[in-house]
């Protein structure tokens, strides 16, 4: 399991190769949930969780640029 705090020390291409490996893994956990073969049924909740961890992330990140960049002028 991957804490946030590690997550964050990663930058963006290898934050995206973590989501899609994370999501690789939980289709292959419902694929084996399916077919009577997995053995460890909560990894798929520690794998759920990872996955919302890594989509926080973005988002945070995401809203930081567009604060970041948007600039309003009043008056």
């Amino acid at each position: 399991m991957t804490k946030a705090v590690e997550l964050r020390e990663l930058d963006g291409a290898e934050l995206l190769d973590r989501l899609s490996e994370a999501r690789k893994e939980l289709f292959n956990l419902r694929f084996q949930l399916a077919t009577g073969r997995l053995d460890n049924i909560s990894r798929i909740g520690v794998v759920r969780k990872e996955i919302a961890r890594i989509v926080t992330l973005e988002t945070e990140r995401g809203m930081h640029a567009r604060a970041g960049t948007t600039t309003t002028e009043e008056g």
